[in-house]
């Protein structure tokens, strides 16, 4: 019995869907591409982005060449193969959407444990994602634009726009949290005014 082979990763999908856009590229030049997708979805470490490109290589999906440099190491240019765009068309036509998208936030995995912090902690770190945020908005900008100004690009420009209004909807919401933390800081401090002002009373 044939042993059923084993489906790829949507990060194999994503580095066939970047040699669909280009004739050849290295390792390097998709790592360098994937940086400028970071806003998006994808941004793998260099050692996964040649890890499935030896996959996809493994599946015909994708065909290597050593090209000489002179005076640097060689390096290894990939193109896909007619196969590979066949699988990555498949890929692209299924109904089949994948598991629901599970969000890895650091910042929420922290506020979720905030029993054991406090609520003056918790601000500080929801300022300084608060921060982080608005650093990655003003970049997003910049990608806009870019891509606004080419209609080759009119797909990304789309992806662009839906990550500015999350980041600006994590905005919004960092806000409203730091607002109800300061609330309890609040009433936490006019709780203990309220018990040193009775105790001065019972002393006097």
């Amino acid at each position: 019995m044939a042993q059923k082979t084993k489906a790829l990763p949507s990060t194999s999908y994503t580095i066939l869907g970047l040699l669909t856009a280009e004739k050849e590229l290295s390792g390097y030049d998709i790592r360098q591409l994937a940086q400028g997708m970071k806003f998006f979805y994808w941004s793998p470490a260099q050692s996964q982005v040649y890890s499935e490109l030896r996959r996809l290589e493994e599946r015909g999906y994708v065909l290597s060449r050593i090209v000489e440099q002179e005076g640097k190491p060689d390096k290894r240019l990939y193109r896909i193969t007619v196969a590979g765009v066949d699988e990555f068309r498949r890929w692209m036509a299924a109904d089949e959407l994948g598991t629901t998208p599970i969000m890895k936030h650091p910042v929420l995995l922290k506020l979720y444990f905030g029993h054991a912090s406090t609520p003056k902690r918790l601000i500080e770190m929801l300022e300084q994602y608060l921060q982080q945020t608005e650093d990655a908005l003003g970049q997003l900008a910049i990608v806009q634009e870019f891509l606004d100004d080419d209609p080759t690009l009119a797909y990304p420009a789309l992806v662009a726009e839906w990550g500015s209004y999350h980041r600006q909807a994590e905005l919004a919401m960092t806000q409203k949290v730091i607002e109800r933390l300061q609330n309890q800081v609040n009433k936490n401090q006019l709780d203990q005014d309220q018990v040193e002002d009775s105790a001065a009373c019972i002393t006097d």
